[in-house]
């Protein structure tokens, strides 16, 4: 799913989130930092991880941004662009136009499973990463990514049409697999779940409604059934029974 302006925006909110926060941290914590490294950012959307990854790698380091939308790519360049060694380059995750082996790091979060063809990102991965180095991936179980509070029927319409945001529904049940044969070795994966039972601007279920709702009224489903649901989203939270719950997956590996 390529990010119009609109979806472009939400998804920049919900970087910004809480959920977003904690994502950004569980992959620095995962990763291991070398002063002059070299990191490729895939996907980077508005830019929110790499002023992290360029205090990390140093001044003698470099911090490469890629993702394939114009909109993200301005956002990243109005967030990055006091910092010199982020460069951004607006491609596809199966073309960066990198010298292989020239990569020391590479981060992917919520990305892989929008690329239809993702083994082709795969390999190019592993043509510009650098032998030993790392790779670490987030992304969604979508099966588990769900509302509750609204009627069953209804409720199960609008997340049954979101279903067809991306071409890899449950992409972390099959990853390690897709990386070893792409000739990663260490690869483990561990699942990121969380519930949330507000819908404040904090929230990663304020956007995610948000994101829900415009797919669904793109998908055809009339305005009064988008209504209708979100408003029973607020009436649920308003009588305490409501909830949001998904479930990333932080997949690690390196390059033999």
């Amino acid at each position: 799913m390529l990010f119009s302006n609109e979806l472009s925006v939400i998804q920049q909110k919900m970087a910004a989130s809480s959920a977003g926060i904690e994502r950004r941290l569980e992959i620095l914590k995962n990763l291991n930092f070398v002063k002059g490294q070299t990191i490729l950012d895939i996907g980077c959307g508005g830019g929110h991880l790499l002023p992290d990854l360029a205090l990390a790698v140093g001044k003698e380091g470099k911090i490469l941004g890629l993702d394939p939308s114009e909109a993200q790519i301005e956002a990243a360049m109005t967030r990055c662009n006091k910092i010199n060694n982020i460069e951004l380059l607006r491609l596809p995750a199966n073309k960066t136009n990198l010298q292989a082996n020239s990569v020391d790091i590479v981060t992917s979060t919520q990305t892989l499973e929008y690329i239809k063809n993702v083994d082709s990102a795969l390999e190019e991965i592993a043509r510009v990463i650098k032998n030993k180095s790392q790779f670490v991936n987030v992304s969604i179980l979508w099966d588990h990514f769900k509302f509750h509070g609204p009627e069953n029927h209804l409720n199960e319409l609008i997340h049954e049409t979101f279903k067809d945001h991306c071409f890899h529904q449950m992409l972390p049940m099959e990853l390690n697999m897709r990386l070893s044969r792409q000739g990663f070795e260490n690869i483990s994966s561990r699942g990121l779940p969380f519930l949330v039972t507000k819908r404040h601007e904090n929230s990663p279920a304020k956007y995610s409604e948000e994101v829900l709702a415009l797919f669904a009224l793109k998908q055809g489903i009339p305005e009064d059934k988008v209504s209708d649901w979100r408003l029973q989203l607020s009436k649920a939270e308003e009588d305490g029974r409501f909830g949001f719950t998904s479930y990333p997956v932080i997949t690690k590996a390196n390059l033999k």
